[in-house]
């Protein structure tokens, strides 16, 4: 535990400006970010008594070794900068949201030549159109499945579209009439798009518009007695109507609004969303998160708006936001929200009407949310606390292994060795901290040298970045102006408190002098021999047996086995890679585009193998260096074997590769 009187600036060095602040550990690594009005005030309030903190405050000043700021010119600037930073550094002691589920959207790729309607989920795409979320799939496609009748817009996969292109032939939803069947000329590019924009802007909400268009052409139909016609536009019309009603009205026709609802209490926080748009709600979504700093409602609703919106533009951010408390203060978060939707934003509670009886509802549902989720999760917070103590115990450390490090060793009959290191944290996995390796100072299996290698090659970056950091010099007054480029978290930049290694005592005799040739002391090791799952301790002859019910054993046995999957699936990967590799391979200097363009121009690597050096030089891309090279390798490399039909044995020599 730090005293935070070592590294508080001293008087005078804090200006009084706006600004956005960054906490550090000794490992220099960002454990929180914060914005301020005043930076002089906020940081001096980090600094007086501890008895006066709020807890999570004071876990946190006490964690942090250093703190470093960066003056804004506004308090703008400062919410921008405090996302962009909070996304970057992941820091534990700042509020982050987290989806409680991964909720579908109705996507609609406005960026290709022929947009096609799908459901897609995750991160958002370049030149994608989206409406949603919605809370189930099979609710997108019920929607799209009414609305293709009238708009036929294309549904297919690329590979479905030109398949259908190459044979002439459209698919079944051509057929039907539910796709305009761009693949095969029916519609030009241009009226495909008119067709798809046509649907965006129903989706959008600007429907009362449209069917009233459809219903006059309906009655000038009939009029003129095409009844046909009439009948059609008429089942048009009952099918657009059928899927506005999935779609609850709400509030009044043109109402685009974000109503945001928190339900909260001292530990964790649940934030709910129905997104209205055209007087219905459209879409839902909602996350949880711990409250590992001392926020109160508006902090958690500002938290909410910066994951909401930080990555949004234009159309996505509606004309009005309706919140359960204002952020303090809530001028440069409503200039924010303007700036990404390049026009004024309604930031407010809502206080009567039909918006605060719905806000009533998304109460409720961010209440359930937060009962739901804690009922799954109390459990699962005591086993993980529990093992972590088992685990501790049993193995006889001075704390709790927080971050447990397990590396593992795969190959196949001594062939692309490679070797994983996964991370586990608080007793959950940390993906995004993961590592593979490739074996460098030898071939072959040798299991134990490669545990020695990869644990060596592990805790050697460490201590490099440790020395980058500055870790091992005492603090200058330049401290604060260190350079940007070491101002980013790095891959092994920070150690675990327990090393595991798949296998039993000589890996884990491998591992602990791979630690011990580099003076890392502070580090345990164990390994886990899968035989009889036994523990086993550098230098002790006899292993730790624990329980088979031991949660403990549980914990190690489940981050073993993740260790395991991580390196199996890299080693298969490498495999798969070899066993595709093809005679363009061997080509020194030759990348992928370019492979890629030269099967195009040429359509084979056989009609490749059969060209001259000028005609592989017409290829884009293509010097005749390279074409030289490149006919020198395929001429080296022996042609494949005749391709045969195996139900009559004949040989097909005009097989193509």
């Amino acid at each position: 535990m730090a005293d935070p009187s070592s590294y508080r600036p001293k008087p005078g060095q804090i200006p009084d400006s706006p600004g956005v602040y960054k906490f550090r550990d000794e490992h220099g690594r960002v454990i929180y970010v914060g914005k301020a009005k005043s930076l002089r005030q906020r940081l001096s309030s980090y600094f007086q008594d501890l008895a006066g903190l709020h807890p999570r405050t004071r876990t946190m000043v006490t964690t942090a070794a250093s703190v470093e700021w960066t003056v804004v010119s506004t308090e703008v600037e400062a919410l921008q900068l405090e996302y962009s930073w909070i996304k970057e550094y992941d820091p534990r002691f700042n509020v982050k949201y987290r989806d409680d589920k991964s909720y579908p959207s109705l996507a609609v790729t406005m960026g290709e030549e022929f947009p096609r309607v799908q459901v897609m989920r995750g991160p958002k795409k370049k030149g994608v159109r989206y409406f949603g979320p919605y809370a189930h799939a099979w609710a997108i496609r019920e929607t799209v499945d009414l609305m293709l009748r009238v708009f036929p817009v294309r549904t297919c996969s690329a590979g479905v579209f030109k398949r259908s292109a190459q044979i002439g032939r459209p698919c079944l939803l051509g057929y039907i009439g539910k796709c305009s069947a761009p693949c095969v000329g029916r519609v030009t590019a241009e009226e495909h798009r008119e067709l798809a924009e046509e649907f965006c802007d129903f989706m959008a909400g600007r429907t009362g518009a449209y069917i009233r268009r459809l219903e006059q052409q309906m009655h000038d139909a009939a009029e003129e007695m095409e009844y046909e016609k009439a009948a059609r536009l008429r089942d048009d019309i009952e099918a657009l109507r059928r899927a506005m009603e999935k779609n609850a009205v709400v509030l009044a026709d043109a109402t685009d609004a974000d109503l945001i609802a928190v339900a909260e209490d001292e530990l964790e926080a649940a934030v709910q969303i129905f997104h209205v748009r055209g007087g219905r709600v459209r879409g839902q979504r909602g996350w949880v998160t711990d409250k590992v700093e001392a926020v109160d409602t508006a902090g958690l609703v500002e938290h909410a708006l910066q994951q909401l919106y930080g990555e949004e533009s234009g159309d996505a951010v509606p004309k009005e936001v309706l919140v359960p408390a204002m952020p303090e203060p809530a001028g440069p978060v409503a200039q924010w929200l303007a700036e990404r939707r390049g026009a004024r934003v309604d930031l407010r509670i809502p206080q009567r009407g039909d918006k605060k009886d719905l806000m009533a509802t998304v109460q409720r549902n961010a209440q359930q949310a937060l009962v739901l989720h804690k009922t799954k999760r109390a459990s699962d917070l005591t086993t993980r606390s529990r093992a972590l103590e088992e685990i501790t115990e049993a193995l006889g450390l001075d704390s709790a292994p927080l971050r447990i490090e397990c590396f593992d060793i795969s190959h196949l009959q001594g062939q692309d060795v490679v070797a994983s290191m996964v991370v586990f944290e608080d007793g959950l996995a940390r993906k995004s901290e993961y590592r593979r390796f490739q074996m460098k100072t030898f071939e072959g299996q040798d299991d134990v040298r490669s545990m020695h290698e990869v644990v060596g090659r592990r805790f050697r970056r460490y201590l490099q970045e440790k020395q980058k950091t500055g870790e091992w010099q005492e603090e200058g007054p330049d401290d604060q102006a260190r350079p940007e480029e070491d101002d980013r978290p790095k891959r092994f930049a920070y150690p675990p408190q327990l090393v595991v290694v798949d296998g039993g005592k000589p890996q884990v005799a491998a591992a602990q002098r791979a630690l011990e040739e580099l003076g890392v002391t502070d580090v345990a090791v164990c390994g886990l021999a899968k035989r009889l799952e036994e523990v086993w301790l550098p230098g002790e002859d006899d292993p730790v047996v624990l329980p088979r019910t031991s949660e403990g054993l549980y914990l190690l046995q489940r981050v073993r086995d993740e260790a395991h999957r991580f390196a199996i699936s890299y080693q298969r990967s490498k495999r798969t890679k070899t066993m595709k590799a093809g005679p363009l391979d061997a080509v020194p200097g030759l990348g992928g585009t370019r492979k890629q363009a030269l099967l195009k121009h040429f359509g084979s690597v056989k009609r490749l193998r059969a060209a001259t050096v000028e005609q592989i030089c017409e290829t884009p891309g293509i010097g005749r260096k390279t074409a030289e090279t490149i006919a020198a390798a395929l001429a080296q490399a022996a042609p494949p074997a005749p391709a045969v039909n195996m139900a009559t044995g004949e040989i097909m020599d005009e097989a193509e590769e």
